[in-house]
């Protein structure tokens, strides 16, 4: 391209690029970019100018050349496809007609900081440096799918409005990205996709505010590797956060957020493997917590946060926080969609043991056993409300004790006033009523009262009743002192 081609606004861009100075056309620093279709010729660059002075414009000898514009109109469609620039690239601040395409290019670092555009096609673009899309608008979708950027991916104050239907509005999957992905502030309206994605430093999605609309995609993660921290403090989420197959080795922070998806999942982390999760100080989430055979090492969850159904099976954890005391944990496993999951109830028993609450573990237990006791048929049911009568099953033995001694002191009380008569009075003994209710309750046992001595009548069957409870009580302590043994 001739520089006789060019209007004045071009000519200055041209003549500056080789000597990497910038050219801001802007009235003021804080000058709103999406004004910029009223902007007049005098700040108006065509792409095609744009595109000439990138791929063959002159150089300088002993000058770094690069494009650094700003409060630019620029018309026409940038087309970059496939094209390999060695120049830094920043065009902060302008107003883009139509959509610019970076398909498959490569650049040493771009910066649209505070731009306006249509939207952005630039899948498989690979940034040597640094890719900045700071307060950028759109009016379409992101599309880096598959983009490696070396450094950091800047997306904080962005906002990108609703997509064609069937199009995300960001689309991340599978990006490379070697430093960190920071985005504060990021609005959307429609999906995020970062399936497949590489990070190798932090996600920073604090305050980001992801609308797609209930039942739909807020933010797809699946099979996300995030070697830092993944940061959603105060976020807003509008649908649902998909997680399954992630690894985040560091903290995935949810505290202060809202996370909203009536009538179906609003954090879908099956299979996830997390260093930490923190789900913590925000209203309770709105929709379903999926959190069935994922592994953390450590679940920050406060019980206020938690929903009316959650899913947790095979969930594995190594820490519970905060310490909070059983019956407000229980009250999270009744809600499993899935009914009663034994797996649910042994996990939160090993987080106690691990800190020493054994009061609480054991109540974790029984709560265990009475859940169980509502899957097994009538006669299971039955005999499970006598263990949880007599002793708890195991986990309160001193109820048997109480039960014993109740009894033990009814029976010698009856028998002590009305003696039963011996069966062979020459041979029989001084009758002791203590220890003949005794030898009636123990069923291992025997003081030689029982069988000389035979109640008749009503007595009679008072002695019967006195073998069966002594039976009842003596089994149904010996399970609990079995299942105290194998818990050790």
């Amino acid at each position: 391209m001739e520089i006789d081609d060019m209007t004045p606004a071009e000519e200055r861009v041209w003549r500056a690029f080789p000597r990497g100075q910038d050219v801001d056309f802007r009235g003021t620093a804080d000058e709103d970019a999406a004004r910029g279709a009223d902007w007049g010729p005098e700040r108006t660059v065509r792409a095609a100018v744009v595109r000439a002075l990138l791929l063959s414009a002159p150089r300088e000898d002993g000058e770094t050349a690069a494009l650094r514009l700003a409060g630019a109109r620029i018309t026409g469609e940038l087309l970059l496809q496939y094209a390999d620039i060695d120049h830094a690239v920043r065009l902060s601040g302008c107003f883009f007609e139509d959509t610019p395409v970076l398909y498959a290019a490569r650049l040493r670092q771009l910066n649209l900081r505070g731009s306006a555009l249509p939207a952005l096609s630039a899948e498989t673009l690979r940034v040597d440096g640094v890719l900045r899309l700071s307060d950028c608008r759109f009016g379409g979708p992101v599309r880096l799918g598959g983009a490696q950027v070396s450094g950091a991916l800047f997306l904080d104050g962005a906002a990108i409005d609703e997509p064609p239907a069937g199009q995300p509005a960001l689309q991340l999957n599978h990006v490379t990205i070697g430093d960190g992905l920071s985005a504060p502030g990021l609005r959307t309206r429609g999906e995020v996709r970062l399936s497949g994605a590489t990070v190798a430093g932090t996600i920073d999605l604090n305050g980001a505010r992801l609308e797609a609309g209930a039942g739909a995609v807020a933010l797809d993660a699946e099979t996300l590797t995030v070697e830092g921290d993944a940061r959603l403090r105060e976020a807003d989420v509008l649908g649902w956060i998909g997680l399954r197959g992630a690894h985040i080795a560091g903290r995935l922070d949810l505290s202060h957020a809202r996370l909203a998806n009536p009538g179906d999942a609003a954090l879908r982390a099956s299979s996830c493997t997390i260093g930490e999760l923190w789900l913590r100080k925000g209203p309770r989430m709105e929709g379903i917590l999926n959190l069935r055979r994922a592994q953390l090492d450590v679940l920050f969850l406060e019980p206020e946060v938690v929903p009316d159904e959650v899913l947790l099976n095979s969930l594995v954890y190594t820490s519970l926080t905060p310490h909070e005391p059983a019956e407000r944990r229980l009250a999270m496993l009744e809600r499993d969609g899935e009914g009663y999951v034994p797996h649910a109830y042994e996990q939160l028993t090993a987080a106690y043991r691990r800190i020493g609450d054994d009061p609480a573990a054991r109540l974790v237990q029984l709560a265990k056993q009475r859940r169980r006791r509502a899957t097994l048929p009538w006669y299971g049911r039955l005999w499970g409300h006598v263990q949880d009568a007599t002793v708890g099953y195991g986990f309160r033995p001193l109820r048997a004790a109480g039960w014993l001694v109740s009894l033990l002191m009814a029976g010698s009380l009856v028998y002590a006033l009305h003696h039963p008569a011996p069966l062979k009075p020459d041979e029989a003994p001084q009758f002791n009523p203590l220890f003949y209710t005794l030898d009636l309750l123990l069923p291992v046992i025997s003081f030689g009262q029982e069988a000389a001595f035979a109640p008749t009548g009503g007595y009679q069957w008072l002695s019967y009743a006195l073998v069966l409870m002594g039976w009842i009580l003596a089994t149904t302590v010996v399970t609990g002192i079995t299942r105290t043994v194998s818990r050790q």
